[in-house]
């Protein structure tokens, strides 16, 4: 159960994420929700004078409204009311900055729209003329306002695809070369992207501000075994996160569906982190598909550490020490980060298989390759060959043994075609 002060405080963060002045917040007790108004009726008419003296021109309900409690509101109050979906829609208009997040947006903004049409609102009942000198019956101004959102939701949709599809070629690019992908998720605020630069050393936009970043964002990042991985920083969660979005932005989050480790950023100096931690998961696994991952223990790094009381230091160093999951962190003063990436390299690692290969002494280019793409654990010389030990990835390891059954012998350098073809190994 989340404490009603922290949902308050979260309310009032989304709110002056889009620059609104907060002139009055509280939390009104709810004995019954009312069906035409949410609030009861002594509430209601409470807050009316309580607003009229503030001089309130928005009122943010932190649920989720009916379209016809938000008219009544509306009435009562004389002032503009958005419920805690048109919020967060609000916030993600104002922060989406690509051609991907502003499409997204859009779809669910619309998506959203249609909802509240209802025939409360008696403006929408008004006709318009149908074809011909004499007019007629027409459509309705709802219907025509639905008409035109659905055309505009098909041909955005049309739209998202291009980019899914798009997308879709971007990962088969990256299989190739392959890097393996490692992606930040977790609650808003939490500290993804301080996080994603501090490893990265990178400068993407982080704040103190709920949903500072909207857009994925990619960069390489060398762990410390040398091997070369890609570090994704997604979108950020919240409670109650609105199922318009969700389906919005799949395209943008099926970059977690696609990483070969998922590391759940924490904001474990929040009141409420354990609530956060279970909504972040029920996302991952309701609208992700990614229930085995969850089950099994997502790596967490629970972040901001530093600004943690000694006794409560302590106790989250101590949980730290008795699992390899948890990861106290944090991104401001790095500590801690050195551990994370060991373990992120060592999961990796869980993914690898180990081959014994033998290779002429004149095959440079397959040595070099095996170096490169693989961890040489043990290497012996012989007059003629070369036999390693070598942990390669999945991928690498069904290249290497088709290579090797096509090829009857070494000495033609099987390996120089595929060199060429992988050009420099930078992350594209």
């Amino acid at each position: 159960m989340r404490d009603p002060q922290a949902r308050l405080d979260e309310a009032v963060g989304l709110a002056l994420a889009i620059n609104l002045n907060i002139v009055l917040s509280e939390v009104v007790p709810v004995s019954a929700l009312k069906p035409a108004t949410y609030l009861g009726g002594g509430a209601v008419e409470r807050l009316a004078q309580d607003l009229a003296d503030a001089e309130v021109s928005v009122v943010v309900m932190d649920c989720h409204l009916t379209p016809v409690q938000q008219r009544n509101l509306e009435r009562d109050w004389k002032v503009k009311v958005i419920d805690r979906t048109g919020l967060i829609l609000e916030i993600f208009g104002e922060r989406a900055r690509t051609r991907e997040g502003q499409l997204q947006v859009e779809l669910a903004h619309l998506n959203y729209q249609r909802s509240r049409l209802v025939r409360s609102w008696t403006h929408l009942e008004r006709q318009r003329g149908g074809f011909g000198f004499l007019g007629g019956p027409g459509e309705s101004q709802i219907e025509i306002d639905r008409r035109l959102i659905g055309e505009r939701v098909a041909r955005l949709r049309k739209e998202l695809e291009e980019v899914k599809r798009t997308r879709h070629l971007h990962r088969q690019a990256r299989r190739r070369v392959p890097y393996p992908i490692v992606a930040l998720v977790g609650y808003t605020n939490a500290g993804k992207s301080s996080l994603f630069n501090t490893m990265t050393k990178a400068e993407v936009f982080a704040q103190d501000l709920l949903f500072a970043t909207l857009d994925p964002t990619m960069r390489a990042l060398e762990l410390p075994s040398g091997r070369k991985i890609i570090l994704s920083d997604t979108v950020g969660f919240v409670s109650d996160l609105p199922h318009e979005l969700v389906a919005a932005f799949h395209a943008t989050l099926e970059e977690v569906l696609e990483a070969d480790v998922v590391v759940h950023v924490r904001d474990i100096a929040h009141p409420d982190t354990e609530a956060q931690k279970a909504d972040v998961e029920r996302v991952l696994k309701q609208e992700l598909g990614l229930e085995e991952e969850v089950e099994h223990g997502l790596l967490e790094a629970l972040n901001k550490i530093d600004l943690l009381d000694e006794d409560g230091l302590m106790e989250v160093r101590t949980l730290g020490s008795r699992s390899d999951s948890l990861v106290p962190v944090s991104a401001r003063t790095g500590e801690g980060l050195d551990r994370l990436m060991r373990i992120i390299d060592e999961r990796l690692n869980l993914a690898r298989v180990v081959l014994e290969v033998t290779v002429p002494v004149q095959d440079g280019a397959t040595q070099a390759w095996l170096y490169r793409r693989g961890e040489v654990l043990s290497r012996t010389d012989a007059d003629d060959v070369v036999t390693f030990l070598v942990r390669l990835d999945q991928a690498d390891a069904g290249r290497f043994s088709e290579r090797r059954e096509k090829e009857d012998a070494w000495a033609s350098g099987p390996w120089d075609s595929l060199s060429k073809d992988e050009g420099d190994d930078s992350a594209s």
